[in-house]
């Protein structure tokens, strides 16, 4: 990788000083690095811009141009050999690799994130019906953002009607979709001869105002589609072929695998791995396709999903750099920036976002200015759950009918569980960064919130967290945060997860992912799986069964009217499979440490492959005679120790 791209031949770099990292061994079975030595040359390879020498390190991932700044438009070429002993004999040289530093990489720009640019994919239908004398019918199989291509043989002059749409019904074009479900249709005039005709629909005005993402131009009108039916043209016309050009950013969609003993598992994580991939249209992470906007709770969903299923972490970055400079309204969402930059870092290994972006984490994300002397923070009389324009305001969840009737006071549970975690991660960068006061201050800080949390927020007679300070009332997501971010004592976890468990999912697909979060961490794994995997209005089977391809912005259009069926906050079992099921975690930022710790609740057999920056992590877990077995393959540079689950284990290193 350069600069965090596995393919920097297709992008321009936005420094002039470029990390490189590698897979030891080329990923296949070999002996760990403990020494590298990396060169850079022009695009010839005739002048040599920099070689580091023979350095004694297991790093791997990460490692920096220490050579003159590379020349702003300039083309280079790198590559790196190792060494699995001091004293023994160097590896072959690696393949090239080229990158390409960008003409304004020295100059300010909004986002300084190296990112690619988007791709634009062409999909073959799955089924072309034919009907006698009336056109036909088309499905792509799944839904794309993107637009349609025709490819037309014309006899005589025609008209045609094309209806182009995200749902289907009766075997034709659902022309009243739900909510902000897509349908478009097009009068297109035809002349004689052979030709590709791009279908051009109109665009939409929600989702290309002034806060919306704009697309390139040259892109013309992106839609989300799956189904088209075309009408008209009798024996004039002849459909030679029908394309979905797809516009999606880069994505490996064989970097990551999973299946189980769980058919219905399995599906769920199919639909979230495709979710990610072409939701990616808009270059940032977006809500979907109403409004085009990046949201910062939204985004971290999407990221924690997107580093679970590929080893591609430009996105998420460019989205963050952009949240920083364009916040949202709640004040959860603010929280969620700081989320963002140690999920990040976790995965990466790289602290330049974290530097760069220091000061406003603490000034703008942190929130202390709301913190009251006992470090709980007030934040009711923001807007006291009413959101409205860009003013800051306590949401807890989205929509509102999915609050379990929360109970909106001064200092609200949910904001300070977030708070919590917020202050633990702040220390932890603070650590990072070589800042030793303020860790210690963010650690402080962190526990006189863990106390006074649990001694002002907890109904010892329910047995559950209340809504906040002077609340008579237990919503699930009083307890479901609480869980997820550390704050729940080991003496009161059983009856808070009981309380959790008789709520059921009375919740959206945002807070769902905390309530997943929360029962792995508590190691509830056969329920956390059922609800993952199960049935009934609030589900993903249910979407799937309404024929979804990509994840709803809600659960169903009965608590959301103006739902989209696209959107990528849904897809919170992609990042719980990986790291819970699977059990793959980071014990050391950048994967250099690993845990591998399945929790298969109520399954029989797992198998599944987790990308990291190092390469992939492959598990394998069964049941055997009441006992859970487990096998890991781990890149060489990682070191890898088992879950308590686990009783009986075999390691390999590649």
């Amino acid at each position: 990788m350069c600069d965090l791209l596995a393919f920097p031949g297709l992008a321009e770099l936005a420094t002039t000083r470029p990390t490189f990292g590698w897979i030891v061994n080329a990923g296949l079975p070999g002996p760990s690095q403990e020494a590298y030595e990396l060169l850079v040359m022009d695009a010839s390879g005739s002048r040599v811009a920099w070689v580091s020498g023979p350095v004694s390190s297991a790093q791997s991932v990460g490692v920096s141009y220490e050579g003159r700044a590379l020349k702003p438009g300039g083309s280079y070429r790198w590559r790196v050999r190792t060494w699995a002993a001091r004293d023994g004999l160097p590896s072959l040289w690696s393949e090239e690799q080229c990158f390409r530093i960008s003409p304004s990489a020295q100059t300010p720009v909004a986002e300084a994130v190296s990112h690619y640019p988007l791709q634009i994919e062409a999909v073959s239908p799955v089924l072309v019906r034919r009907i006698e004398g009336q056109g036909c019918f088309i499905d792509f199989g799944r839904q794309a953002f993107g637009w349609l291509e025709l490819e037309l043989e014309c006899v005589a002059e025609a008209s045609l009607l094309v209806r182009v749409g995200e749902a289907c019904r009766g075997g034709a074009v659902d022309r009243n979709p739900p909510g902000n479900v897509r349908y478009k249709e097009v009068n297109l005039s035809v002349t004689p001869g052979r030709r590709i005709v791009r279908v051009e629909t109109s665009p939409e005005a929600q989702n290309t105002g002034p806060k919306a993402i704009k697309l390139d131009d040259a892109l013309g009108v992106v839609l989300p589609f799956r189904y088209v039916q075309i009408e008209g043209g009798a024996h004039a016309v002849t459909l030679v072929a029908a394309t979905q050009k797809r516009v999606q950013y880069v994505f490996d969609d064989k970097a990551a695998d999973f299946s189980s003993s769980s058919r219905e598992l399995d599906r769920v994580w199919e639909l979230c791995k495709y979710t990610v991939q072409a939701t990616s249209y808009c270059g940032y992470y977006v809500d979907g396709d109403r409004e085009r906007i990046p949201y910062e709770a939204d985004a971290y969903i999407n990221q924690c999903a997107h580093y679970a299923l590929d080893r591609e972490y430009s996105l998420a970055r460019r989205t963050h750099e952009y949240l920083l400079k364009r916040p949202t309204w709640p004040t959860e969402w603010k929280q969620h920036s700081i989320l963002i930059a140690w999920t990040d870092y976790e995965a990466t290994g790289d602290d330049r976002l974290l530097r760069r972006h220091y000061e406003t984490l603490k000034r703008e994300k942190l929130l202390l200015i709301h913190a009251r002397e006992d470090g709980l923070l007030e934040t009711g009389h923001l807007s006291r759950g009413v959101p409205g324009g860009d003013d800051a305001g306590d949401i807890v969840d989205w929509p509102p009918v999915e609050r379990d009737d929360y109970d909106f006071v001064e200092v609200n549970t949910v904001v300070n569980a977030l708070h919590y975690r917020t202050l633990l991660i702040m220390a932890r960068i603070a650590g990072v960064l070589g800042l030793d006061e303020d860790q210690a201050m963010y650690a402080a800080k962190a526990g006189r919130v863990h106390a006074a949390f649990n001694a002002h927020l907890f109904d010892e007679i329910a047995g559950a967290y209340m809504d906040g300070e002077g609340s008579a009332h237990s919503s699930l997501h009083a307890n479901i945060f609480p869980l997820a971010c550390g704050l729940v004592p080991a003496e009161r976890s059983g009856r808070v997860v009981d309380f959790i468990k008789s709520r059921g999912i009375t919740c959206s697909v945002y807070a769902v992912y905390y309530m997943l979060e929360g029962l792995f961490e508590a190691r509830e794994a056969d329920y956390a799986i059922t609800l993952m995997a199960g049935r009934g209005l609030r589900s993903w089977q249910h979407m799937l069964e309404r024929g979804a391809t990509l994840t709803w912005e809600a659960w169903d259009e009965s608590l959301k009217p103006n739902l989209d069926w696209n959107h990528a906050w849904a897809t919170a079992p992609a990042t719980m499979i990986a790291r819970y099921v699977l059990g793959v975690r980071p014990l050391e930022v950048g994967y250099g440490q690993v845990l591998i710790d399945p929790q298969l609740g109520a399954l029989n057999r797992i198998v599944g492959t987790v990308p990291t920056v190092r390469g992939p992590i492959k598990v394998k877990a069964w049941k055997e005679a009441g006992r859970v077995h487990c096998e890991a393959k781990v890149p060489a540079n990682v070191r890898a120790e088992f879950g308590r689950e686990v009783s009986a284990a075999r390691l390999s290193i590649r």
